[in-house]
């Protein structure tokens, strides 16, 4: 495997890892701008990320459909909200500064309650984080080795991907950014972030 394919694969779980890190460094509660300012970077990245790495790369692979080559972005696009929409009514969930669960009753919402960041030591919940991150370099494997079927389905997988992430921003991180007293930290940040991918992906494009 080339070295830089390696390195591709391994920086989102190193990255993932980082993040996770930070849990060591913050105390119970987060600052109420601190987090927000945070859940408007993420949402920026997410923003940019969509439509620069995703759905601009979706149209152009697509190029050889003319007119046309909106057709699979538009409907991966689709597909990615619609599929993350049925997960939001299908799975049991729990939204920032939210008590009440949202998603179908069952007996499963006993004992994901407890499973909630605040209940959780900081060791667990740099594991739990690290090991999300674990399925980053498992998928570019996997993708990898599918890549000769893959490829004709590419646009349409990327633009599913600019959608689920567009339907987690305006969904859950835009809503979480605004809640409580009116601050603009959510929405600069989000500018920060959005700017920040851009840059970025034009610049290592």
């Amino acid at each position: 495997m080339d070295v830089n394919v390696f390195y591709g694969i391994l920086i989102p779980f190193l990255g993932t890892s980082a993040g996770a890190a930070c849990v060591f460094f913050m105390k119970k509660n987060l600052n109420e701008q601190v987090q927000r300012a945070l859940t408007g970077f993420a949402a920026g990245v997410m923003v940019a990320t969509s439509v620069w790495s995703l759905l601009i790369p979706a149209i152009e692979q697509s190029a050889d459909m003319g007119k046309l080559s909106f057709v699979p972005a538009v409907l991966g696009l689709w597909a990615g909200v619609l599929f993350l929409l049925l997960l939001d009514h299908v799975i049991l969930h729990l939204h920032q500064n939210s008590d009440q669960a949202e998603g179908p009753k069952s007996k499963l919402q006993k004992t994901t309650m407890p499973l909630r960041s605040e209940g959780m030591g900081k060791g667990k919940a740099f594991v739990g984080g690290m090991l999300s991150g674990i399925v980053e370099p498992i998928g570019a494997i996997l993708t990898i080795l599918a890549a000769g079927l893959i490829v004709p389905a590419l646009p349409y997988l990327l633009s599913f991907a600019a959608g689920a992430m567009l339907y987690v921003v305006v969904e859950e991180l835009i809503p979480e950014m605004s809640t409580g007293e009116h601050s603009n930290v959510g929405t600069i940040f989000f500018a920060v972030g959005f700017s920040l991918m851009m840059v970025l992906d034009v610049a290592l494009g």
